[in-house]
């Protein structure tokens, strides 16, 4: 009595069903992740943009309403300078205003620019991080529609 070999294997058909599973599963997660990084932009945006914009109010309140001007963000003659933070805000920094310099998540930047309104199209990654309006204090993150809650496009 001769008793036939059984092999135990996959066949094709259900290593495509697997494959193609699997497929399904990873077009449904990845884009979850993808869209994650970007909010996780988005909030430490408003973040940022929430405290500079406190701490901005906090020097009004000391110098009799007087917001900062452009150069005030960067004054260091009244103070002894440990390092330079990165992009400016010296004056702000050391004076107790913030730790370090806010750095614009977008465009990677601490740099700052006057300008009398928000901007309205997309930045460069090399691009200024801040627009500030010397007359009334205000300041935006340059690339970031806070009225959407998104980066420009």
């Amino acid at each position: 009595m001769m008793r036939a070999q059984v092999r135990k294997a996959f066949t094709l058909v259900e290593i495509l069903i697997v494959v193609v599973i699997l497929g399904i599963l990873a077009a449904i997660v990845i884009p979850q992740f993808t869209s994650a990084s970007e909010e996780a932009q988005i909030s430490s945006a408003e973040s940022q943009l929430q405290t500079v914009r406190n701490q901005i109010e906090l020097f009004r309140v000391r110098n009799n309403g007087n917001p900062p001007a452009l150069a005030d963000l960067f004054d260091d003659s009244q103070i002894a300078l440990t390092a330079e933070p990165a992009g400016g805000w010296i004056g702000v920094v050391n004076a107790d205003y913030l730790r370090v310099a806010p750095q614009n998540p977008r465009t990677g930047t601490s740099d700052v620019i006057a300008g009398t309104a928000a901007p309205t199209t997309a930045v460069a990654a090399d691009d200024e991080g801040w627009v500030y309006d010397e007359a009334t204090g205000r300041i935006w993150m340059n690339g970031f529609d806070e009225v959407e809650g998104e980066w420009i496009p």
